[in-house]
């Protein structure tokens, strides 16, 4: 794979000797290069000189082979949604604070090299969830790599969230909200909330309740083909849908949320010697005490 796109965020002033240096590499490499034009334009104002084949853009160019995504968890979720259903492999140097969807750092971008053009790194095909509802925005993707959140609005009281799987009733939620989360969005809003660590690269969801009222409303895993449907109410009369940490507000009372398998997956690239345990050991600080 040696036709690359650069995704970035424009928030890593204290690593710009290094993305420089990752400019170079690539250039030196033998790397076609295409980079986000927001991105790009960061680091030239930043004072980053980009080789002159590297290649502005916007959208992803049909021949990228694999996206390099450069910031953290948060980055990664953007460069997810540029990719969109391509299915090429997203490849992640972590500049952020946890980065657990990052195998690389700057001060590996050699590993990286070797990783790409020998074609030796693992992938992992990752689920994502589609969410459907009329309150949503035309421009809206409906996806989620991480999770979906049905969540209180501007309001203190309790939110009741009705949920169905697959036609049948669950359980009415009295809570502050409730997440459905992908195995990849295990290790993040749903572990905040309690839900418990799903391997990744398994196909379920795990639906977790936000602060619940109620000492018998826990985390379940359910089959990832399930059809979760929502329906929300309270006393005011409107709640937030949020799709990895993207959200629109819904009307209680006409608005329902269906929750389904996407139809396409996100491909993660790791390094050779990445695993599950070494990134729970790594980035959790699994068994430490």
């Amino acid at each position: 794979m040696n036709r690359v796109a650069i995704f970035g965020n424009s928030y890593q002033d204290e690593y710009i000797s290094g993305l420089r240096r990752l400019m170079q590499l690539l250039e030196q490499r033998g790397f076609f290069v295409y980079i986000h034009a927001d991105f790009a334009f960061y680091l030239v104002d930043m004072g980053v000189v980009l080789p002159e084949g590297f290649v502005s853009v916007r959208e992803l160019p049909a021949d990228a082979e694999c996206v390099i995504n450069i910031g953290g968890d948060g980055t990664f979720l953007r460069a997810a949604e540029w990719v969109g259903a391509r299915e090429i492999p997203i490849a992640g140097i972590n500049t952020g604070h946890l980065g657990f969807l990052a195998s690389f750092n700057l001060d590996e971008m050699d590993i990286l090299a070797d990783t790409l053009l020998s074609d030796s790194g693992m992938t992992e095909w990752r689920e994502l969830l589609r969410a459907e509802c009329g309150a949503m925005p035309a421009d809206f993707w409906p996806y989620a790599l991480n999770e979906v959140a049905l969540q209180k609005g501007d309001t203190a009281s309790m939110l009741t969230v009705h949920t169905t799987i697959n036609g049948s009733f669950l359980a009415d939620y009295q809570a502050d909200g409730l997440v459905v989360a992908t195995p990849t969005g295990s290790t993040a809003y749903n572990l905040s909330v309690g839900g418990p660590i799903l391997q990744p690269t398994l196909q379920c969801m795990v639906i977790s309740p936000i602060a619940p009222h109620s000492l018998t409303m826990r985390p379940l895993v359910v089959a990832g083909d399930s059809v979760v449907q929502l329906t929300a109410s309270s006393r005011v009369g409107h709640s937030r849908v949020s799709l990895d940490g993207r959200s629109f507000i819904i009307d209680n009372a006409r608005d329902e949320v269906r929750i389904t398998r996407a139809e396409f997956q996100v491909v993660v690239l790791r390094r050779p010697d990445a695993d599950f345990s070494r990134l729970l050991r790594n980035k959790l600080h699994w068994s430490l005490r």
